[in-house]
């Protein structure tokens, strides 16, 4: 499948948008604060806040530059307001008055008439006109001053990076960071947003990707300060359809309370902050508007310094699994009753939404498992393990033999783990009224790490075996990522074996791209993943997550008919070519003269293309017939097919016997399985190398470091996968025969009956075709 990281537009369609447009704006805060923003019409926008400390602060942002679309959707940067301004109606309530100590101000980040960084700070009391909770406010970019009476310094209005609107809590204090005595709800509302003057729209992009063969994964904690709308917009442009695994993350879904002690810690009995609620209204919603159906995604995960201390997994030392992001996030226990409580009263409150907005209920447990600290440890040994088994023998290295005790252990656990996520599905089945599809999530590279083969009895347990849930989704970002294409396949087979969970009720989540310096490796070997999983006979595929996809610029292409992999018919060309077969190589190079009379020389094409003609090769009318049936049947150049070139087709030299040892395909790095059949030509460091994608198949041998094996398949376009990765530095090498993929360069043959008779040969000329590899 083909892929594409696009970086910006370049001649793509784009459209207009109205600068300040409801959707494009960004709500952010500091923890333990949570807000949210929707777009509640076109003109219209909400902001739900609660806060907690009496500093706390959240900021309605507008950025010049587009930071969070893809950029074949973003909006266009513009920094220069000049002559231009905003306009619409204010409503708040449970955050401080326009008019107060404190209230909204406006700050604009930019730089001065000079070009020196600047920070301006206006009241937006001063251009209102109304009631300090019910106003209309003009911001004229101009005509702006800071100051509490608007007697303070212009603002520079040319220059502007991004500004945002302070929202604070009733009796908020800058210099005290204190809980307020209750939590503080609060809200407002902007309307009939306007933007007028010289600069009061913005190109946008508007690219609509043809739908193709792959589904979405978001995630509210990437996601909170975004928009709905602005989220499933990307989603659209970018041609995934269907369905899209929701992870409502671990840290910004729940509701705080106070506890004994000053501390806070998600209330109880559970519940969803009101910003969160909110935002998946509206985010459901506008699924249902764009016929998406939305899997939601629950983990035994939550931020740790809002997760009570008991309810987390602990190590042998006391430890608590936490995990490597910073601020961690820790690991609830499958055996502390409580804990599992909450996460079914937290998945019977998102199901809830689900059915209000009329949506079928889809639901996943995600990555559930017992947690292995940095060092190995099993974290076995919270007091609720504790209390159901009486005692627990001490496992310190999972990689080691292990002992009836501690296997008993392992056991109980995955019965435990298995018993846990049981619960869960069958209270999001009630929630829902009985139906509901539930989907279990495991990550191959932890669950089944070869060197801890154990730890597969208390993580992916016998207990989850088809049918106990509808639907298998299975990652293995790691491992992809890195290339380990050996432990992946290794795992698909083990957890067929241990769940068997059939094909067409299976998933595949590929992802992810942590960091922005890896894009380009790393979206190759993913595109590369979704289509090897296709391949398998896996069901649906899904990407892993939105927002790498949009920083990074991966553009998934649907696959079609016309696509040059599937515009071939494997059928051989019918006739001997002949001595008299022309042959000509070509490459693409262009050629700089410059003024001191040198050359520049640049080498377009790493490989040669062929060009053949194959019309002296004939030599009877009866010839002649096959070739104009074949002609018809191939539709002129729509259609490739084989050539055997009698110049070159073989490993061997170019027409020798073919040997394992002939040509090398790549060097062993303890992972790597797969490797692309290719032909060298010439010696020294730097050969030209040509791609098989049509060795005959009964001619392949394979061998490492020269010792033939027979443990390996073929797969299309001329791969070879070995069935264990070789050692690091060995020698993969193949001997094969192959053909060369050709169509007719013409949609038209001319042929003369007359010059034929006359023993003229007629011209019938083929063109070598580029195969993805």
């Amino acid at each position: 499948m083909a892929y594409w990281l696009a970086h910006k537009r370049n001649g793509q369609d784009y459209d207009y948008l109205q600068r300040f447009d409801p959707r494009f704006w960004t709500v952010d805060f500091p923890r333990p604060e949570m807000a949210s923003l929707t777009s509640t019409a076109h003109d219209g926008l909400r902001i739900d806040c609660e806060f907690h400390h009496r500093d706390a602060l959240a900021g309605l942002i507008w950025e010049s530059e587009d930071r969070y679309d893809h950029p074949l959707l973003a909006y266009a940067t513009d920094r220069d307001y000049t002559h231009t301004s905003l306009r619409f109606r204010w409503r708040s309530a449970g955050v401080m008055a326009l008019d107060e100590v404190h209230g909204p101000t406006l700050t604009i980040e930019g730089r001065d008439a000079s070009g020196t960084a600047r920070t301006w700070y206006v009241r937006l009391w001063n251009y209102a006109e109304g009631a300090p909770d019910d106003a209309v406010i003009v911001l004229p970019f101009s005509q702006l001053r800071e100051g509490w009476l608007a007697d303070g310094d212009a603002v520079h209005p040319s220059d502007i990076d991004r500004m945002f609107v302070s929202l604070v809590p009733p009796g908020h204090d800058p210099d005290e960071h204190v809980l307020l005595p209750a939590r503080a709800d609060g809200w407002v509302e902007l309307t009939g947003i306007a933007c007028e003057g010289h600069r009061a729209m913005l190109k946008l992009g508007d690219v609509l990707v043809p739908p193709h063969d792959v589904g979405m994964a978001t995630a509210y904690d990437d996601s909170y300060n975004l928009t709905p709308a602005r989220l499933l917009r990307n989603v659209l442009g970018l041609g995934y359809r269907g369905a899209i695994v929701h992870y409502v993350g671990m840290s910004h879904f729940y509701r705080l309370a106070q506890h004994l002690g000053g501390e806070l810690l998600v209330a109880e009995p559970a519940q969803l902050c009101g910003p969160c609620e909110a935002w998946h209204r509206a985010f459901l919603a506008e699924c249902a508007r764009l016929d998406y159906q939305p899997i939601v995604s629950l983990s035994y995960e939550l931020f740790a310094e809002h997760c009570p201390p008991e309810w987390s997994q602990r190590a042998h030392d006391g430890s608590r699994a936490l995990t490597g992001w910073d601020p961690p996030s820790s690991l609830l226990s499958p055996a502390n009753d409580t804990a599992m409580a909450y996460l079914r009263a937290i998945a019977g409150a998102f199901t809830a939404l689900v059915v209000a907005e009329g949506l079928p209920v889809h639901f996943q447990i995600g990555e559930p498992w017992w947690w292995l600290t940095f060092d190995g440890k099993i974290c076995l040994y919270d007091d609720a393990v504790i209390a159901a088994r009486g005692s627990a023998p001490e496992i310190p290295d999972m990689t080691a033999p292990l002992d009836a005790a501690q296997l008993d252990l392992l056991d109980w656990a995955g019965a435990t783990l298995a018993a846990s996520t049981a619960a869960l599905r069958d209270h999001v089945r009630t929630a829902a009224g009985g139906e509901a599809t539930v989907y279990l999530l495991v990550f191959t590279p932890t669950l089944l790490d070869p060197a801890r083969p154990e730890l597969r009895r208390a993580s992916l347990p016998e207990g989850w075996a088809w049918p106990a849930y509808d639907r298998l989704q299975v990652e293995d970002y790691d491992w992809l990522t890195a290339g380990s294409e050996g432990a992946r396949r290794a795992a698909y087979n083990t957890v067929q074996a241990r769940l068997h969970y059939p094909l067409d009720v299976q998933d595949y989540l590929a992802g992810f791209v942590l960091n922005a310096a890896d894009a380009d490796t790393y979206w190759q070997r993913i595109d590369r993943g979704l289509d090897e999983a296709h391949a398998r006979g896996v069901d649906r595929l899904f990407v892993w997550a939105l927002p790498q996809v949009t920083r990074d610029g991966y553009t998934r292409l649907p696959s079609s008919e016309d696509h040059t992999m599937q515009a071939f018919d494997d059928v051989l060309y019918p006739l001997a070519p002949g001595p008299d077969l022309a042959v000509s190589p070509e490459f693409s190079t262009s050629v700089a003269l410059t003024a001191s009379g040198f050359e520049r020389r640049n080498s377009h094409w790493s490989d040669a293309r062929l060009r053949y003609d194959v019309g002296p090769g004939i030599r009877s009318e009866a010839e002649l017939g096959v070739l104009l049936e074949f002609f018809r049947a191939r539709r002129g150049a729509a259609r490739g097919f084989r050539l055997a070139d009698p110049f070159d087709f073989s490993s061997n030299s170019q027409t020798g016997t073919a040997a394992p040892g002939d040509q090398l395909l790549g060097l062993g790095d303890g992972e790597t399985v797969s490797f692309q059949l290719r032909k060298s030509y010439g010696s020294g460091v730097d050969p030209q190398v040509r791609p098989i994608t049509r060795p005959r198949l009964a001619s392949i041998t394979i061998s490492i470091d020269y010792v033939q094996t027979s443990d390996w398949t073929y797969a299309d376009g001329g791969w070879i996968t070995l069935s264990e990765p070789p050692p690091e530095g060995a020698e993969v090498r193949a001997g094969f025969l192959f053909d060369v993929p050709v169509r007719f360069a013409e949609d038209r043959l001319d042929i003369s009956a007359s010059n034929f008779a006359a023993g003229e040969a007629p011209s019938v000329p083929l063109i070598e075709i580029r195969e993805a590899t």
